[in-house]
């Protein structure tokens, strides 16, 4: 089951990628920050895992990642900018009855989306704590810093990882410092949007954001499901499209 690439543009003419697998109910899975929709989602078979299940799974490539668009017009981040595609997307796909969720800054997205309007079936919230939605500015503050040491990091700095990574993904780090600059703390209240069954699906050995049991204990129909990892290897262990694909066929 492979995955078909398919192009739209934004209401700020922005050209964007998104993937589909599979066919039935359409599934919006977000990716996390300097990664993209074939990393999170297509590359270890967790859209082909969901999709055996008779879901439709769309996933977009953020703008700023991934075959999406990589402008360098601060124009082109305005606040909550990522949400924003979000909602347009399901318009031009006209969807109606959906479900939506995503890892680490797709969570932190997800959770956005709803809270300014959306309002999935079902919602997937994946590396993601309390704490890393109430304290986003810390994680923008440490990966700001990534990017002004980026040529000058050393092996043992606890930036040196996440820049190892920017250079596998091939990040554009003009555009990565102008969305970075757009990025808000979530405001808490939007978590009372989430009054729909939500999964949090977090690694054993993440705490990148938070916890995890926090944020579930924190809505009122959660699921927390623990699975192999840490933030950054959780996304290649099956688990997760396990834990995903059980949650969206549960009664």
């Amino acid at each position: 089951m492979s995955a078909t690439e398919h192009r739209w543009t934004a209401s700020d003419g922005v050209d964007l990628a998104y993937y589909e697998v599979g066919q039935g109910r359409p599934v919006i899975l977000l990716h996390g920050l300097f990664s993209d929709a074939h990393m999170n989602w297509i590359k270890f078979g967790h859209a082909e895992r969901i999709a055996r299940e008779g879901f439709r799974v769309i996933t977009p490539d953020h703008r700023a990642h991934g075959r999406s668009g990589k402008p360098h017009d601060p124009g082109a981040y305005g606040p909550g900018v990522l949400a924003r595609d979000v909602r347009e997307l399901v318009g031009h796909l006209g969807l109606t009855d959906f479900d939506l969720g995503g890892f680490s800054l797709g969570a932190r997205t997800t959770v956005q989306a709803i809270g300014e309007g959306l309002r999935p079936r079902r919602a997937i919230l994946g590396g993601m704590g309390l704490q890393g939605l109430a304290n986003w500015r810390r994680r923008k503050t440490f990966f700001l810093e990534v990017i002004d040491r980026f040529d000058t990091l050393q092996r043992g700095d606890p930036h040196w990882l996440a820049a190892q990574f920017m250079k596998s993904q091939k990040v554009d780090r003009q555009a990565a410092r102008l969305l970075l600059d757009s990025f808000e703390d979530v405001f808490m209240d939007w978590l009372g949007a989430l009054t729909m069954a939500v999964l949090v699906v977090c690694g054993l050995q993440d705490e990148d954001n938070g916890s995890a049991r926090e944020l579930a204990d924190k809505l009122p129909d959660a699921t927390l499901a623990i699975v192999p990892g840490t933030h950054m290897s959780s996304v290649t262990e099956p688990e997760l499209g396990d834990a995903i694909a059980n949650f969206l066929t549960a009664p």
